[in-house]
């Protein structure tokens, strides 16, 4: 256990930097699907040296590879436009809150069974946003109007939600190769990123260095956020209701970081609407 425990938290640890590193590269006027792009390139790289891309249907993989790459690429651009305006803190946090949307449509559509704890889990994810939103508005005389922004970040949950829930789909009842999803994501996130670059932003941005190191650095951190969930999933004793809800408690790990490197203001709305949020995850695993 104590193994499965180190692999959760590495994954953990790199989920919360990379939320890190989104908030790092969104603070100034530089091409989000350039780096969705670099980000892209990475994980693909990382993934064709994995064995047994393709070991189930083939025809499933790539339909719910697409699928899936869809969902994953979407709700990232939206996560990193979002952190234009908010704070990594609040961000990483209704991202990771997904899970209050997974539960109940898990029940819908994978005829899986929903406990009273989960009922509250998913109450007190609502308050946690509800109390994000409250704040934003407290806020807007500072930052400009943080509607656009704040409907990015729920739009971008509800995409990771989808995820999530096709994820599970997939490999389950479709017969497809988790591996080979994965590949196919990874191939979206460059399909993605380079539509985005050449509708939204080719007259605007360019690509350099910086952009190039971020993207590349955040595709490292993805890497590693797969490879220790994967590690600690398949290392006797690692269930994925204990591995999957430690690890989508990054946020708590962002808000500290965000508050110690980019000086976010830690308030006591803020700190309720964390726990909140901590004890939502709890309930629904």
């Amino acid at each position: 256990m104590g193994l499965v425990l180190f692999y959760t938290f590495c994954a953990l640890g790199c989920s919360a930097l990379n939320d890190l590193v989104f908030k790092f590269f969104a603070r100034k006027e530089r091409s989000r699907g350039l780096f969705v792009t670099v980000i892209g390139i990475c994980g693909t790289i990382c993934f064709a040296f994995l064995p047994g891309k393709f070991t189930g249907n083939w025809q499933a993989t790539v339909l719910w590879g697409i699928i899936c790459g869809i969902f994953s690429a979407v709700g990232n651009i939206l996560l990193i436009e979002s952190m234009t305006k908010l704070s990594a803190g609040v961000c990483s946090t209704i991202y990771r809150l997904n899970l209050a949307l997974v539960v109940p449509f898990s029940m819908l559509f994978l005829h899986e069974s929903l406990r009273i704890s989960q009922y509250s889990g998913i109450v007190l994810a609502i308050a946690a946003v509800l109390l994000f939103m409250s704040r934003q508005k407290e806020s807007r005389k500072e930052n400009g109007s943080l509607f656009l922004p704040m409907l990015m970040i729920i739009t971008a949950c509800i995409f990771r939600a989808g995820l999530g829930l096709s994820m599970k789909y997939a490999p389950q009842f479709a017969g497809a190769s988790e591996n080979g999803v994965n590949f196919i994501i990874e191939i979206l996130w460059i399909i993605s990123g380079l539509i985005y670059f050449f509708i939204k932003e080719r007259k605007n941005c360019r690509p350099d260095l910086k952009l190039t190191a971020y993207g590349i650095l955040s595709g490292v951190l993805v890497a590693g956020i797969l490879l220790f969930t994967a590690l600690a999933l398949n290392t006797p004793g690692g269930k994925a209701s204990v591995v999957l809800p430690i690890a989508q408690m990054s946020f708590l790990v962002t808000f500290v970081l965000s508050a110690v490197f980019l000086k976010e203001k830690i308030t006591l709305r803020k700190i309720i609407a964390l726990a909140c949020g901590a004890a939502a995850m709890f309930l629904l695993a």
